[in-house]
């Protein structure tokens, strides 16, 4: 009697496994050929696992996604960035329930930056720093979007440029930012090249005028 329970259960294992949708050449593959490792964690060190939550429909595009386990860092934009950009890909089988929640882990590990140097009191402290980053970032983005409908002060941009230097926001940063941005464009995902396009923009550089021009009209 064990013997045959043991047998029909193993079966529905395997027939809830097939069930599942599953992405063209692999999810692993398609991670590590297409992930752009963001530039705050790169710098700081910051790794682990980012787990995405998504619904595909009957054609394979994803219609819906979430993080439903991030590490609080830019990791998680970029975990949610390549499941959106996995839609038109998945093979879907027709007994699978299109409204049922899928949850992909999304592994981010470096090697080879010196992150052996660096303590996990020191990766500690830059999670924490991550919101404040963003939150300058705000700041700096909509004074610029302000200045060019002509509603901000000459005077306030000293203050913007203190800030900009304060979270190193400089021209080699900036150029790292439209090379990550072409990187996307090449992937197809346009969407994800001209916000960093805009990015760039709206930090009050000219650098990605010529790619928004080109790329993002």
């Amino acid at each position: 009697m064990y013997r045959i329970l043991a047998a029909f259960l193993i079966l529905i294992s395997f027939s809830v496994k097939a069930q599942r949708p599953e992405l063209k050449g692999g999810l692993p593959a398609f991670l590590k050929n297409n992930t752009i490792y963001p530039a705050y964690s790169l710098h700081n060190c910051i790794q682990g696992t980012v787990k995405i939550g998504f619904k595909v429909n009957a054609k394979g595009d994803v219609y819906f996604t979430e993080i439903t386990n991030g590490v609080g860092a830019d990791l998680d934009d970029e975990a949610l960035r390549l499941i959106k950009m996995s839609s038109g890909k998945w093979e879907v089988p027709s007994t699978h329930d299109t409204t049922t929640l899928i949850v992909a882990p999304v592994n981010f590990t470096l090697d080879g930056y010196g992150c052996e140097r660096k303590s996990k009191a020191d990766i500690a402290l830059a999670l924490r720093n991550y919101k404040n980053q963003e939150e300058i970032e705000y700041a700096i983005m909509n004074f610029y979007r302000n200045k060019e409908k002509g509603l901000t002060k000459s005077e306030d941009e000293a203050r913007i440029l203190r800030l900009k230097e304060e979270i190193g926001i400089d021209e080699d940063y900036l150029d790292g930012r439209i090379e990550t941005a072409l990187k996307k464009y090449k992937q197809g995902d346009k969407q994800g090249a001209c916000e960093d396009f805009n990015f760039v923009k709206f930090m009050g550089s000219d650098k990605a005028n010529d790619w928004l021009n080109k790329y993002c009209k």
